[in-house]
């Protein structure tokens, strides 16, 4: 039988048909899945940060117990390395651009933890003027949430240096201060926090939930207009072409 024969031609549509369809469904199924995941996600979240604060000897060491402490409550004590302060440039807060200002608090010889101490606006008029931002000598309370290390911006190839830079990774700092960090931050709250000029008013993680509900809907809307379409052309059109074709 020749591919270009009625029969060959109308399985053909029919597979293919039938192939995007199958498709489309998928991937909105997909899109459904992922939205329930975040929905736990924020659930989980959610629950966490009702929790009463965490000790600090439960204070993660890795990663994988680090993740499972987000959003809880700790207040840690020890001594700022105040000359390892960094800020992270592009950062914002409430619309506008600045400086996160970050800073180690070390436990214990040799153990510190990255503590997002919060934000100041940038100069725009120099922008390699850094915004002062004191810290209490001693040792000190922070009270925070956990939280994962600052997320990491578009940066140029190559090794950053001093204390203004566009990203931070920890175990590479880590190297270069010789101290080991935890795999983690904390976000310092306004509660007990001195009067240091800076802004801490944390916006929480982006769930995005509805963008893949949005999705989910085109995917089966198109998986919809396929099957329509075959129907319309392949069945009802030859069907609608018979009758009124005139009688012999």
């Amino acid at each position: 039988m020749s591919l270009s024969s009625p029969v060959v031609r109308r399985w053909v549509v029919l597979l293919a048909t039938l192939a995007a369809v199958a498709l489309t469904v998928r991937l909105g199924a997909w899109q459904l899945a992922r939205a329930a995941q975040k929905e736990a996600m924020q659930a989980s979240a959610d629950t966490r940060s009702t929790l009463a604060p965490l000790a600090t000897a439960d204070l993660a060491r890795d990663g994988h117990a680090a993740a499972a402490q987000h959003d809880r409550r700790i207040t840690l004590s020890g001594r700022w390395l105040a000359e390892q302060t960094l800020y992270l440039d592009n950062r914002q807060m409430n619309g506008r651009v600045g400086f996160f200002v970050v800073t180690p608090l070390e436990l214990a010889p040799g153990d510190a933890v990255m503590v997002l101490r919060g934000w100041a606006p940038r100069d725009f008029q120099d922008r390699t003027r850094l915004p002062a931002a004191p810290l209490s000598a001693g040792t000190v309370s922070v009270a925070g949430t956990i939280a994962p290390p600052p997320g990491k911006l578009y940066a140029f190839d190559g090794t950053e240096r001093g204390p203004l830079r566009q990203n931070l990774d920890l175990a590479v700092y880590s190297r270069e201060i010789g101290v080991a960090l935890r795999p983690l931050s904390l976000q310092q709250q306004d509660s007990g926090a001195p009067d240091d000029g800076l802004r801490r008013q944390w916006p929480k993680p982006a769930v995005d939930v509805h963008k893949h509900y949005g999705y989910a809907f085109q995917w089966f809307a198109l998986a919809f207009l396929l099957s329509g379409l075959y129907v319309w052309f392949q069945l009802l059109g030859p069907w609608r072409a018979r009758r009124l074709r005139p009688a012999a």
